[in-house]
């Protein structure tokens, strides 16, 4: 009979075992990187927030509803998957010229460009038909921010406006949408500024973010805003655009006042943040406080919606 302990430390089986671990750990972080794993997570908490405030709206039961959040958030998340795949495989020329994404497997060459776009097509596929089950309007809108993210935005406008971003913006501001639809079918006014909040939110979010890039944007020849016309223009955007967000708490009074008070001081704190912006002579520190800020101000959102309506179930 073997001695396991003999084996266990056994030099050349601890190397061979590191070396399958390695892989499969670095194949792993491909597949998460080709996905965009951050991208999914965010997204499906405003799927979840728009599903939640659904129940809320109907005065539904959650567990009526339990397996259709399941199936929304396993479309949504492949819908988003599928679009964000074939993203990478279409930019995979000027991906390589950009630091952040010069190690996605479509740069690499990890994953073969045949597997990538199969993979693309088949969860996209797989997440509409998800969505379908749950609501034909479900995934409607989950085809709609699919479209706008892979041919309107990555295909069409990208490389190519500084409208890029605006256009972009659709497909990201469709989740909620998704996950609302899911419950409920009829189009009610809050479901249509859920849309507004997502929809204005990622305009100053991704400009800061441009900011921070400009450089490896402008070598990869993406016309965005700061690229082309400069910071100047583009902090003035982005105090817009948050400027435009100050009333829409105010359509969820249904929520409560700590819902309200509380969405109206992350609006003041984010507005007064961008007019600082114009004060400060470090740009790009300014613009990363934007982008911390911008994706705290989701989570919180987001979180508060949801927390503010929990009650109403009991």
């Amino acid at each position: 009979m073997s001695n396991p302990k003999s084996i266990g430390t056994n030099p050349a089986l601890i190397e061979t075992s590191d070396k399958d671990y390695d892989k499969t750990n670095s194949l792993w972080s491909d597949f998460l990187a080709l996905i965009k794993i951050g991208i999914i997570n965010s997204n499906l908490m405003t799927t979840f927030a728009g599903f939640w405030l659904a129940l809320f709206i109907t005065q539904s039961q959650f567990l009526q509803y339990w397996d259709n959040l399941i199936i929304t958030l396993a479309g949504t998340a492949l819908v988003i998957a599928g679009g964000c795949i074939l993203n990478n495989y279409y930019d995979r020329d000027i991906d390589q010229k950009m630091s952040r994404t010069i190690k996605r497997p479509t740069v690499t060459g990890t994953m073969s460009n045949s597997f990538v776009i199969r993979l693309g097509i088949g969860f996209s596929v797989a997440g509409l038909l998800a969505l379908w089950l749950t609501s034909p309007m479900s995934a409607l809108f989950g085809f709609i921010g699919w479209f706008t993210y892979v041919v309107l935005y990555t295909m069409w406008s990208k490389r190519r406006y500084t409208i890029n971003t605006i256009i972009g913006s659709f497909s990201g501001a469709a989740p909620p949408l998704i996950g609302w639809f899911a419950v409920d079918t009829g189009f009610h006014p809050l479901a249509f500024v859920l849309f507004l909040i997502l929809f204005i939110w990622q305009t100053p979010h991704f400009l800061a973010l441009a900011m921070m890039k400009t450089k490896e944007y402008k070598e990869a020849g993406i016309p965005m805003l700061p690229v082309v016309h400069g910071f100047s223009i583009t902090k003035r955007q982005m105090t817009i655009y948050v400027a435009c967000l100050l009333p829409l708490p105010f359509y969820f009074g249904s929520l409560g006042t700590i819902f309200l008070v509380l969405a109206s001081i992350l609006n003041i704190g984010w507005l007064i943040l961008s007019i600082s912006g114009f004060f400060m002579k470090d740009d790009l520190k300014w613009a990363k406080r934007m982008f911390i800020y911008s994706l705290n101000y989701l989570t919180i959102i987001s979180l508060a919606m949801v927390i503010a309506t929990i009650p109403s179930f009991f």
